[in-house]
């Protein structure tokens, strides 16, 4: 029973770290219709901040702090340069944010080089459950995840702010027509996107380490999740998260790493074939 608890928080906590990656990349998706193949570099700049700050002799919680910001305020930036002129054909738009990936991945390796370097758990020690000990850290991350997602949640469908957004990437006209600023709402809708790619990095760093390819590793199943959850809604990547997290979390438990790493992706290709809307379709919150 105890270990079937702790192989439960593994998954859950593996789960959660996978919905924090796809949050950022789904929202762009959905209501902006590219997909962001920097995103997994955004990943790395947020866990490269933390330890950025940690190495200067900071709180590793100034970093974790500053990381979504920092990266949010590079995305605004990188939208309005580049991203915005290749929206009339998004193929080109997912080719430049690879080549912009590209960029900042081999940027961080040439700060770094090819070592793994740590970073201390804020929260360290173990929550006991009577004779169970699972990670403090770990259980804060997944708490984290569940007030990010209520929080963007409530962002999209209860503010103003989120009204706009969804007037402005489901009628671009029509949202100039009623006096929003749609080159604003663009950039603020990849920013955010962004940002939260970079909580995810800060979060992430204390459990995986920073390495150059730190991105690399989540950005596929990432992409993978928003397929099988469903482009055109908040909840559907967020969903698909959930069920690529825990096949990711559960199946190496199963069997070698290597091979379910292989049948995660095979389930998901054949997932896609028969139901290519993926899990949740249509446009909304």
């Amino acid at each position: 029973m105890a270990n079937a608890f702790v192989a439960a928080f593994e998954i859950l906590s593996f789960g959660a770290i996978i919905v924090l990656i796809v949050l950022g990349l789904g929202i762009i998706a959905s209501m902006m219709g590219i997909f962001n193949f920097a995103q997994g570099e955004f990943v790395l700049l947020g866990a490269y901040i933390t330890y950025l700050a940690y190495s200067k002799g900071l709180p590793i919680w100034a970093g974790m702090v500053a990381a979504p910001f920092v990266v949010g305020a590079l995305g605004f930036v990188l939208e309005a340069l580049i991203i915005r002129r290749f929206y009339a054909a998004p193929i080109v738009a997912m080719l430049g944010t690879y080549a912009l990936g590209l960029i900042i991945r081999e940027a961080v390796r040439g700060l770094i080089g090819g070592f793994y370097l740590t970073v201390p758990e804020p929260i360290g020690g173990s929550i006991d459950i009577g004779t169970i000990h699972i990670s403090a850290w770990r259980f804060t991350i997944i708490v984290i995840t569940l007030l990010v997602m209520a929080g963007c949640y409530l962002l999209l469908s209860r503010t103003n702010f989120g009204l706009r957004m969804r007037a402005t990437l489901e009628n671009p006209a029509l949202a100039r027509a009623s006096g929003i600023s749609t080159p604003v709402m663009y950039g603020a809708t990849f920013a955010f996107g962004s940002a939260l790619a970079g909580l995810a990095g800060a979060l992430i760093v204390p459990v995986f380490s920073l390495y150059a390819d730190l991105g690399l590793r989540f950005l596929i199943q990432g992409f993978v999740a928003v397929m099988v959850g469903g482009v055109g809604s908040f909840i559907g990547p967020v969903a698909g998260a959930g069920v690529i997290g825990t096949l990711s979390a559960a199946l190496p438990w199963i069997i070698a790493p290597v091979v379910a790493d292989v049948l995660v992706f095979v389930l998901a290709i054949a997932f896609i074939k028969f139901r290519p809307q993926g899990l949740i379709a249509g446009k909304g919150v």
